[in-house]
């Protein structure tokens, strides 16, 4: 299976679990990866025989930002749903990033695996 991949997709959210978490926005950060058969499109150069990353992309950056989710994990999981559901995708991995939510740390957040 080959790899159609989305890589650093910022979108801000309310997310958190403390009460200051849910009056402010912060920005999540994604790489997807998602396992899809690319075979066709590469023969006939047409978007139709692809998973096309830009509707993947506007699908989750709509829902993201009318979210709010207290946990990561929650969010994570949701997003690994729509891709799988919607998308036909048998296979995603997602690194969610919260950015700098732990003082020192460069960045905190999950990796999730998912199949269909």
């Amino acid at each position: 299976m080959d790899i159609v991949f989305i890589q650093g997709l910022k979108i801000d959210c309310v997310i958190g679990i403390y009460d200051w978490e849910r009056k402010i926005r912060q920005d999540i950060v994604l790489d997807i990866e998602m396992s899809a058969d690319i075979k066709a499109a590469s023969e006939t150069d047409h978007i139709d025989q692809t998973l096309d990353y830009k509707a993947v992309s506007k699908r989750l950056i709509d829902f993201v930002k009318n979210s709010e989710f207290q946990l990561v994990e929650t969010l994570a999981e949701k997003i690994t749903r729509i891709i799988i559901d919607e998308f036909g995708v048998e296979k995603v991995k997602l690194t969610l990033n919260k950015g700098k939510a732990v003082t020192g740390a460069k960045g905190v957040g999950v990796i999730i695996e998912r199949h269909a």
